[in-house]
């Protein structure tokens, strides 16, 4: 018991420290938690033996990272993404396989071996890019929809990998004890570091009856969501216990990763497909909400496994060959991913995110392998290397991510990709930027009677705008040429909605220079954005959410047993005086030091605030009198 609190606090004090200190340098978690396992295993000794151990239970992060995955994704999802699942996933495991197995082939390996190595590196690690992608925010682009389906397809290709890799132990000449050893052997492939006897119903069957079993299987889980799982939430909310929540969606999780190594499948295959048959079930969100805690913690516990687990003393020996072979494995696969990507229709941003997000090996290759030495088709000598390898390459992985973001910006700032429209019209009032923001203002001027140009540099929001009989011209709105063509010599109101605060603090700048008398009306995005515009030179600014919040306090007014004239009366002396606070306070605001340690600007806000709360009393005061 002692040791096993004395790993549990190494573990969560390495990574409590490490990984926030990885996202704030802007390398993401999952090199934090890497970091933090070298730190602890090959740098300071701090854990042993029990590395690989608890690696085994941290996988569990993984499968609960896929049933959340499938809970996002209904069936009709699923099957749209059936060309994805066979075309890219499909042809991106072919042809890394070859090219890798023909690496091997040339360094001297048997065709057996040099496949064995090619199936087990052409897998990359679902762990550490769904990690990554939903960090950054980027599973819903074109090159993470595209990097999910490829991870998918190869998480199912792992299950009839392992039932052609004994294939390759006869062709080698090892010798396995009939269909029994190789079908214990195939029901390993459950899930990552599964070593060891265990309770398997598909040992000693003869293949159609492991099918059998299988179907039966997928179809029990399938049957369970549809017709049991309602009347299992229903039996829970009756107890009122917010715990046997949680207690339910951990059962549902290892529950099937229990019965699909049973059947000799993938544990994280079975939970995935229990999530997408629950996708469409009223209890979704309430699975995701349980789950997502013990998801993000599994899944760092595994990487820092991951880290710890390497054998430092294996790298120390020849530090430059393997490093170079991780290198040279994530070049092969950059290279196939980028002609596949490309044949594929992928373009730019997502082509790139693809390319190098994939280009890893990953923890399924750590299956391969164990079950590849097992069957002795890969040498032990061999394997280790490989191991090594794969772990060097899922270490290197969020410095390609790195290199993405790099390459994106650089993508961001090029030439835009259409050509900006000839402006052709002038009006009194210009509209640079028509999002939510900038068509309301639209729409209020155009049906007062006042006629309107509309910039904006976003292709698809100008041709949807056209579709509804809105005429707006194509271009940065924040080019001087382009203004001019615009009118704005004679305009006498600019206002600029844009969504980037930078662009818009640059226009307000470049403007005022330009007219010192034009009206400007600026879209802010918080009080530091307003104070920027005010020393830019812009009349009037409106924060986003300004006059809605407003209104939402006047309804709990209004609701607190005030009268709609007195919760009215309320928001207009708030506004009033807020918009004489701001303009106050921007005398003392400081650009790049934060309010907190800003002593003047503090003092001043209290007093202020002061004022506003007397304010408000006189005015309820007031109406008592009258009322009486």
């Amino acid at each position: 018991m002692d040791a096993f609190l004395y790993q549990a606090t190494i573990y969560l004090a390495t990574a409590v420290i490490a990984v926030p200190i990885a996202a704030r340098l802007g390398l993401g978690s999952v090199l934090g938690y890497l970091a933090a396992g070298i730190l602890i295993g090959p740098v300071l000794g701090l854990v042993g033996s029990e590395t690989e151990d608890l690696q085994h239970f941290a996988e569990f992060g993984v499968v609960m990272m896929l049933f959340l995955i499938g809970l996002e994704l209904e069936p009709r999802a699923l099957w749209a993404m059936r060309h994805k699942l066979i075309g890219l996933g499909g042809l991106q495991i072919t042809l890394s396989t070859l090219a890798l197995m023909g690496a091997a082939m040339a360094a001297g390996q048997p065709w057996q071996v040099s496949l064995a190595i090619g199936l087990a590196l052409s897998l990359s690690s679902t762990a550490i890019v769904l990690q990554t992608l939903s960090e950054k925010g980027l599973m819903q682009t074109g090159g993470g929809r595209a990097s999910f389906s490829v991870l998918l397809t190869q998480d199912i290709a792992v299950i009839p990998i392992l039932a052609f890799l004994p294939l390759l132990a006869m062709e080698t000449g090892t010798h396995l004890s009939g269909d029994g050893s190789i079908q214990r052997a195939a029901g390993q492939a459950g899930e990552a570091g599964h070593h060891g006897e265990h309770l398997s119903l598909v040992a000693g069957l003869p293949g159609w009856a492991v099918t059998a079993v299988t179907i039966s299987a997928v179809g029990f889980i399938i049957f369970a969501g549809i017709f049991l799982m309602r009347p299992l939430f229903r039996f829970i909310h009756a107890a009122n216990l917010r715990e046997m929540y949680t207690a339910l969606a951990l059962l549902i999780v290892v529950g099937i990763s229990f019965l699909m190594t049973l059947v000799g499948l993938s544990p994280a295959l079975g939970a995935f497909l229990a999530g997408v048959v629950l996708a469409n079930s009223e209890f979704r969100h309430e699975l995701e909400s349980d789950l997502n805690p013990f998801k993000g913690l599994l899944l760092g516990l595994f990487f820092i496994t991951v880290g710890a687990g390497i054998n430092y003393r294996l790298f120390l020996a020849s530090p430059g060959d393997l490093l170079g072979l991780a290198l040279l494995v994530i070049l092969a696969k950059g290279l196939v991913l980028y002609f596949v990507g490309k044949a594929f229709g992928l373009r730019k941003r997502g082509h790139w995110l693809f390319t190098l997000g994939l280009a890893q090996a990953g923890e399924f290759g750590f299956v391969l392998l164990a079950f590849a030495r097992q069957l002795n088709v890969i040498p032990v000598a061999l394997s280790e290397k490989l191991l090594l390898i794969i772990a060097l390459s899922m270490l290197i992985t969020p410095l390609l991510f790195i290199l993405f973001d790099q390459i994106s910006k650089r993508l961001t700032e090029a030439a835009p990709e259409h050509v900006p429209d000839e402006i052709d019209e002038q009006g009194p009032v210009i509209i640079a930027g028509i999002g939510r923001f900038g068509q309301i203002v639209n729409r209020l001027v155009r049906a007062s009677g006042f006629k309107t140009v509309v910039l904006d540099y976003d292709m698809e929001t100008i041709q949807l705008m056209r579709r509804f009989g809105v005429k707006g011209f194509l271009g940065d709105p924040t080019r001087p040429e382009l203004l001019k063509a615009a009118g704005i010599a004679k305009a006498r109101v600019l206002v600029i909605a844009l969504d980037d605060p930078d662009n818009t603090v640059k226009m307000v700048r470049q403007v005022r220079k330009v007219r010192p008398d034009l009206h400007i009306i600026a879209r802010a995005g918080d009080r530091n954005h307003v104070y920027e515009l005010y020393q830019a030179g812009a009349d009037d600014i409106v924060r986003e959410m300004f006059d809605s919040s407003l209104r939402a306090g006047r309804y709990v007014l209004e609701n607190m047993g005030l009268s709609e004239y007195e919760a009215a009366q309320a928001e207009q002396t708030f506004y009033t005086h807020d918009r004489r606070v701001v303009r106050e306070l921007a005398e003392y605001w400081e650009p790049g030091t934060p309010a907190s340690l800003n002593k003047p600007y503090i003092e001043r806000a209290r007093e202020l605030d002061k004022d506003l709360e007397t304010a408000l009393m006189e005015l309820y005061e007031t109406h008592k009198q009258k009322s009486a």
